[in-house]
């Protein structure tokens, strides 16, 4: 008498699909170190899960030690907004967090979507500057004339070699075409119609 296949075949498709979770899982997990690598490596800027706190940030801090942290920002040409620092440079010690913030404005007559891309000079100390907190993480969106301050809070890794006195943070802000258009279309559609009909 032949067997019935269903039962095996039923087998080896559950089995795929496990072999398919456990994939997409830790594809998911992988998600996370793959964006620090790409911050590190692409754009030269160590990101840091969070403040050192308690014990260890107390350990961190070298009361001897200070250096100059300078900054600077520019716009694509591309892009219609002002936008620069509103502290140019300060005075920080290794290993406490700190925060400054960028000024921002919209000098076009239409929402603009911006992609800020940052980098960290000299390169070798780039490793040693983590950012907490950063506008630069997601897309900005400026309305038509709109101004933001937009923060960025720090972290000078106590580990920077010894000789670097200066480190300097620049962002330069590209407009993000594509979600511009998407957002400028999606604005218009919830205009209302200024068509009249003939009576």
């Amino acid at each position: 008498m032949p067997t019935d296949p269903q039962p095996k075949a039923n087998t080896r498709g559950l089995g795929k699909l496990l072999i398919v979770v456990a994939l997409a899982f830790a594809f998911t997990f992988s998600l996370v170190p793959l964006y620090r690598v790409a911050c590190e490596k692409v754009f030269g800027v160590k990101v840091d899960q969070g403040p050192a706190t308690g014990a260890k940030a107390k350990e961190a801090a070298d009361p001897n030690r200070w250096i100059t942290v300078e900054f600077d920002g520019v716009v694509n040409s591309k892009l219609p907004w002002s936008f620069h620092p509103n502290t140019r440079s300060m005075k920080v010690q290794v290993g406490k967090q700190y925060e400054t913030s960028y000024f921002a404005k919209n000098i076009s007559n239409a929402v603009v979507v911006g992609n800020a891309v940052p980098s960290v000079e000299p390169a070798r100390g780039s490793g040693y500057f983590n950012k907490t907190e950063c506008f630069c993480f997601t897309e900005q969106k400026l309305a038509a004339g709109e101004i933001k301050d937009m923060p960025v809070r720090f972290i000078v890794d106590p580990a920077l070699p010894a000789d670097v006195k200066t480190l300097t943070l620049s962002y330069v802000f590209y407009q993000n075409d594509s979600l511009t258009e998407s957002v400028r279309h999606a604005a218009a559609g919830k205009l209302p119609s200024t068509a009249h009909t003939a009576p």
